[in-house]
């Protein structure tokens, strides 16, 4: 996809351009965040960024403002001119983010890129990221913590073995999997209620825990439960259905694929 290697079959576009054909074009646009970020570690973080705006041939200028406004953008503002090999990996991934966004790229692949980071560390590094699709970079972010990339991304692609076997929103792939879950809080809980909860078309399971009954449904089924709760004599204290967990769509697509 960035054109570094060649292709053992198959073809592929990069915002129209083959990466194979014309590999200068397809890296003038797009960024790579890699797991291990490289700088010239006995170079500043401003050196470096200067260094990747004359390689993409961005006028002195210009360079310098932008480099001055992105340090401060990833919390380098006060260390831009320290020299890289003080830095520490999460310092060194946010200029690496202010190195992808210093040639304004229109698509950015990130790789694994909140590996070896503290959690503060992490917070602020997806905030970069979620920052960077609002400014209308397109980020394709590859990995394997899920809940990162569930708090993140606005649609998932799954690869199992080699091939991909979904992609799609998250709400939407939690759909096909054809089952919701809600969870209602009432006052009391007794088999009239359960019973008639059960009879609401297209419940499929109820499951008592304390005061909270765990509904199962092939849609949502809010309202109809809500009724039928009330209709049974118990009120209704409180009402959620059940996010979609990116962890457990991973896994039945994968178990699938296998």
């Amino acid at each position: 996809l960035l054109g570094l290697t060649e292709p053992t079959s198959g073809t592929v576009r990069v915002c129209g351009m083959d990466p194979t054909r014309n590999p200068l074009g397809v890296k003038r646009i797009v960024g790579y965040l890699p797991e291990r970020v490289g700088f010239y570690e006995d170079l500043t973080a401003r050196q470096n960024l200067r260094y990747t705006a004359d390689l993409n041939r961005i006028p002195r200028k210009e360079a310098e403002e932008r480099i001055e406004s992105l340090l401060h953008t990833v919390g380098l503002g006060k260390v831009g001119d320290n020299e890289v090999h003080t830095f520490s990996r999460g310092m060194k991934q946010r200029l690496g983010i202010a190195d992808i966004w210093l040639k304004e790229p229109k698509l950015a692949f990130l790789d694994e890129p909140t590996t070896g980071i503290d959690p503060n560390g992490i917070d602020e590094v997806l905030r970069l990221i979620s920052d960077m699709g609002k400014k209308g970079i397109t980020v394709i972010f590859c990995s394997h913590v899920l809940p990162q990339v569930q708090r993140v991304c606005s649609r998932v692609g799954i690869i199992a073995r080699g091939n991909l076997v979904a992609d799609g929103s998250i709400e939407r792939l939690g759909r096909e999997s054809g089952r919701y879950r809600m969870e209602a809080e009432v006052d009391h809980v007794d088999d009239r209620v359960v019973k008639q909860v059960m009879k609401v078309a297209g419940v499929q399971d109820v499951e008592v825990d304390g005061n909270l009954l765990i509904v199962s449904a092939e849609k949502d089924l809010r309202g109809q439960v809500s009724r039928a709760i009330m209709d049974s004599g118990a009120q209704l204290l409180g009402m959620r259905i059940e996010e979609f967990n990116l962890e457990k769509i991973f896994k039945r697509y994968s178990r699938e694929a296998q």
